[in-house]
């Protein structure tokens, strides 16, 4: 008896480490993973309806710290700049250093030095936009339009300006990288394939669903440790008490 005792004690001690290593880990994930999301991670509410339906009114985004050297074609970003009103703004960038940017072709279709562009998330079903405009983007600068191009004012409306429309990479602030609210809108932005075949592609998704699995992650394993001791003393099985022997 007293070695079966020996053996359920040694089982719960294990138990007891594996259930402790699980609640460090899960710590380590948990909290490693929010201070990860906070480094890299702005959460930003759009004010307007100019991204729509991509983006709409009151949404709150996640939008990734990046420099404006990481832009690329169909990136949604957030930036600042001080002739568009020294406040931040979210728009979709459509040209790059070096394009020619115009709208519309023979289809209605936005053109990025000739070749047409296939949006499909655009609000509006009809021409790329209600306006017709042409610009070529001066070297470091950025060529912005929202998706909802009847009510966005954008590039198109700054044409005049002394930068052609344009904004300067170094006023970009972040990349948006997914839709955090309302909760039936959440998602990762996707990067527009009609953008991939032009020269520097399109960008890579940042590391938000790795850090969303180490948030996920840790708190599981800190549950699931912190509860082994409770479910422990449910199953395991009483012991009968043992009587003493009567001499005849």
């Amino acid at each position: 008896m007293s070695g079966a005792g020996r053996t359920d004690d040694g089982h719960g001690r294990a138990g007891r480490v594996l259930s402790g290593l699980a609640v460090a880990v899960g710590c380590v994930l948990f909290l490693g993973g929010f201070a990860w999301g906070a480094l890299l991670y702005q959460p930003y509410t759009v004010p307007t309806d100019s991204m729509a339906p991509t983006i709409g009114r009151g949404d709150r985004v996640l939008a990734e710290r990046i420099s404006g050297g990481d832009v690329r074609r169909g990136d949604i970003v957030v930036f600042k700049d001080k002739v568009w009103g020294d406040t931040p703004m979210v728009k979709r960038v459509v040209g790059t250093g070096g394009d020619t940017v115009a709208c519309c072709d023979r289809q209605g279709r936005l053109t990025v030095d000739g070749t047409p562009i296939e949006e499909p998330y655009l609000q509006d079903k009809g021409a790329a936009s209600p306006t017709r405009f042409s610009a070529t983007v001066p070297e470091g600068q950025l060529f912005l339009l929202g998706d909802h191009r009847s009510d966005s004012v954008d590039s198109r409306g700054h044409l005049s300006d002394a930068s052609h429309g344009t904004v300067p990479r170094g006023a970009v602030r972040a990349r948006v990288d997914a839709t955090a609210w309302p909760v039936e809108g959440w998602g990762m932005m996707d990067r527009p394939g009609s953008f991939a075949g032009l020269p520097g592609g399109t960008s890579q998704p940042g590391p938000l669903p790795l850090v969303l699995t180490a948030v996920i992650a840790g708190a599981v394993l800190i549950l699931g440790g912190a509860a082994y001791g409770p479910v422990a003393r449910l199953v395991r099985p009483r012991r009968r008490e043992e009587v003493p022997a009567h001499a005849p």
